[in-house]
């Protein structure tokens, strides 16, 4: 059940939702529009550091404008993005 990244083509919002299959399209979750449609994220890649072997994300930048694909540039755990 991954979570993919929608675009509200009514309201102009991006939005992340869980979804049970790839056909699935949810309603915006800001303006309940059935107008979504799933956008092309750039999956978020990991390297190691300075020989710690600490995975740390590399810093992509997504088709919502910034961060992880896991986060969309928001306040993210992961990539602290």
């Amino acid at each position: 059940m991954p979570i993919y990244e929608f675009h509200c083509k009514n309201c102009d919002k991006d939005f992340e939702e869980l979804v049970f299959s790839q056909n699935e399209t949810p309603n915006c979750p800001h303006c309940h529009s059935q107008n979504t449609e799933k956008l092309i994220s750039r999956p978020c890649r990991n390297r190691k550091s300075g020989g710690q072997g600490a995975d740390i994300p590399s810093m992509g930048t997504t088709s919502s404008g910034g961060g992880c694909s896991g986060c969309s540039g928001g306040s993210c755990s992961t990539c602290g993005h």
